[in-house]
């Protein structure tokens, strides 16, 4: 699965795969393995990914084309 959305919600604020993975606690590389699909995101990273953008996990997956969460 290619993660498109991490893609474009991460353009949408001018961040850098490197800023995104200080972020996350990650490398570079490993983040834009999640971007690429070469890598499945873990759920503690998807749930970090989709608080710092304010997206539902859905929206990330692509399940629902619905942004908001259900906080």
């Amino acid at each position: 699965m290619i993660y498109k959305r991490i893609r474009d919600l991460r353009e949408d604020k001018d961040f850098t795969q490197r800023e995104m993975g200080i972020i996350l606690s990650c490398s570079q590389r490993v983040y834009s393995n999640y971007e690429r699909g070469d890598l499945d995101i873990p759920t503690e990273i998807l749930i970090k990914l989709a608080d710092f953008h304010d997206v539902s996990v859905d929206y990330i997956l692509e399940r629902t084309d619905n942004r908001l969460t259900n906080k």
